[in-house]
Formats: C-alpha cells, sequence, structure tokens
C-alpha cells in the first residue's frame, strides 16, 4: 500500500507552517491563499485541524472531471493536468472535503499532489501533526481521529 498523508489534530499548534510550505514550494511564494492545505481552526473545542486533499479511493473530483484534467500518479496521488483543466469547476463542486481551489494567478484549479512523493506540509510540520506514512505503520489511526471529531463536534461518525 502507498504512504498516505495521515493528520493528527491534536498534535496541531495552528501554526500554518503547512500552508506556507505548500504554496512556496508549488508557486515560489508564501501565500496560504495559494495552498492545498488549510488550517481550520475550531474555537469552540480549542483546536485546529489541516485539512487536504486525502486521496479518496473513489475519487469523485477525477469522476467528474469532463476532460480527464485529473488522473492518479505513481505515488498514489490524484494530479491535475492544467494543459487540460478547462476551469469548469465540476472537481470543486464534487470534493467531499472542499480541497480543490482556483489559483488567481494561474486561472486553473489545483490540489495536492503530494509534492512527487515528498508532501512539504508533513515534512516541515513542527509539531508532527501530519505525517506521510504507510497507513500500516497507524492501526486504527482513522478509527481513532473519527471518534475524536465525534467528541468534538458531538456528531455520529459511522464506518
Amino acid at each position: 500500500m502507498s504512504k498516505q498523508l495521515i493528520v493528527n489534530p491534536e498534535k496541531c499548534v495552528s501554526c500554518r507552517t503547512c500552508e506556507l510550505m505548500c504554496s512556496f514550494g508549488h508557486h515560489n511564494t508564501f501565500n496560504p491563499r495559494l495552498s492545498a492545505v488549510t488550517v481550520i481552526n475550531y474555537e469552540a473545542a480549542m483546536t485546529s485541524v489541516p485539512v487536504m486533499c486525502m486521496q479518496c479511493e473513489e475519487a469523485a473530483c477525477m469522476k467528474v472531471c469532463p476532460v480527464g484534467a485529473i488522473s492518479q500518479d505513481g505515488n498514489g496521488a490524484f494530479v491535475m493536468d492544467p494543459d487540460k483543466c478547462i476551469v469548469c469547476k465540476m472537481c470543486m463542486s464534487a470534493c467531499p472535503l472542499g480541497n480543490i481551489s482556483f489559483s488567481p494567478i494561474t486561472k486553473k484549479m489545483f490540489k495536492c499532489d503530494l509534492c512527487g512523493g515528498d508532501p512539504k506540509c508533513a515534512k516541515y510540520c513542527p509539531s508532527n501533526a501530519i505525517q506521510f506514512i504507510d497507513p500500516a505503520e497507524s492501526p486504527g489511526r482513522k478509527k481513532a481521529v473519527a471518534e475524536r471529531f465525534k467528541d468534538v463536534f458531538g456528531e455520529v461518525v459511522t464506518e
């Protein structure tokens, strides 16, 4: 199984280094608006959560793209081909987590591409809240995170 980004909200210190490194790595500028990761602060729960593309097994973004601009690369990342993209924004609408954005600079859609197999958000996260690991190294991690969200938001999480 390929590596995945794993988020541990309890470790996030809301420094937003992940956002800055993502934008710098892809656009050569420190601009959170150009980042494929967004840190969301939940003040009522006193927690922050880095949110990025989770590279879904059944990628809705890829399925709805009318021109086939999204494909899966050798690292397991669903990547966008900016030359094929017609900016219809169907992928943005289809993403259940809202992790596809429009760049006002390139005038194209963008999303996490796992930085070619070396995601900067995980590499430079000072608190290790974002890790790029083999999911087998962290059994039960998804269930633990879902339980944490259930506690924080009082919602029922089903498997």
